[in-house]
């Protein structure tokens, strides 16, 4: 979880996410939306990579890049259990004040 939470801290990378949101990208075009240098998109690739929220699949000499879906979800699950969203502020006040 420590990895999502860190792959997020970036505006970069959320960037990177909310493009491969709408169609699964090559690195170039990635890269064609970036003021970036070639090396600091891998870093960015890598580390949503290692965080598991996107897929790469090289095709011929390109990289596509997929969003990963059922990580994203996950993460969202946990960011709502964490912050007990759903349930009343009393409930969620309750159940912390109960914590050793």
């Amino acid at each position: 979880m420590n990895e999502v939470f860190q792959a997020l801290s970036d505006p970069t990378r959320r960037e990177i996410l909310r493009l491969l949101r709408q169609r699964d990208m090559t690195a170039g075009d990635l890269a064609e939306r970036f003021p970036l240098a070639r090396s600091t998109l891998s870093g960015h690739f890598s580390a949503l990579k290692h965080a598991g929220l996107i897929v790469a699949e090289k095709t011929g000499t390109s990289i596509v890049y997929s969003l990963n879906l059922s990580a994203a979800e996950q993460t969202l699950a946990a960011v709502m259990e964490l912050l007990a969203a759903g349930r009343s502020s009393k409930t969620a006040r309750s159940a912390n004040s109960n914590r050793p």
